[in-house]
């Protein structure tokens, strides 16, 4: 069974970058995306919060379960770009408190994660990047994607949600990479999680 990588961090942190660049750091990883424009709910969400929040919630935790699924079958060490946990203890969490989400819907959602969980080992490695609220605002804005959910003034909610769910794991290797800087993924910068990584290689 393979072994699994999981970036994490808040919304235009620079998980997508990290991930691109540490494949093409280490060719061997297989890559899952997040392809949020290919979700047939996420659009419908973005027009319709209140009605469509359960569907895409349950839609993104299948979809996470099912990448890493794939990937555990692979040979090769799986990397994926966000993933089932952020997608629940951050984003789940983040749409209920702002009543996208009623609490029955929330449950709902929380009984799949707990399940999809318990069927599914937690990733090997989990890479949390971390930089100042002022950098991460910036970044979200040059980013420039048609399509989100979680806005500007959402960022503050979430990374206090994410950094409370890493505070908790227990069963996963947590590697916390400071993002401020836009060297963070240089070769310097990237050459201790490169060789955590490759410890996972038999």
């Amino acid at each position: 069974m393979g072994k699994l990588v999981a970036v994490v961090g808040n919304s235009g942190v620079g998980k997508t970058t990290l991930t691109q660049q540490l494949c093409a750091a280490v060719p061997q990883l297989t890559a899952a995306f997040e392809q949020h424009t290919e979700r047939p709910f996420q659009a419908l969400f973005a027009t319709d919060l209140y009605r469509y929040g359960l569907a895409n919630q349950i839609d993104y935790l299948l979809y996470r379960a099912e990448q890493e699924q794939q990937l555990r079958t692979e040979t090769a060490v799986g990397i994926v770009d966000g993933g089932l946990d952020i997608d629940f203890h951050g984003f789940a969490k983040l749409f209920y408190q702002k009543g996208y989400l009623t609490t029955a819907e929330f449950e709902l959602c929380q009984r799949e994660y707990i399940l999809l969980r318990q069927l599914l080992r937690p990733p090997e490695i989990i890479i949390y990047l971390t930089a100042p609220l002022d950098i991460i605002k910036n970044r979200y804005q040059l980013r420039g994607r048609a399509l989100e959910i979680a806005q500007q003034d959402d960022l503050h909610q979430l990374d206090q949600l994410l950094q409370a769910w890493v505070a908790t794991i227990h069963d996963s290797v947590v590697l916390t990479v400071d993002a401020a800087a836009d060297d963070y993924t240089s070769p310097e910068k990237l050459a201790p999680l490169v060789a955590q990584i490759q410890r996972l290689w038999p």
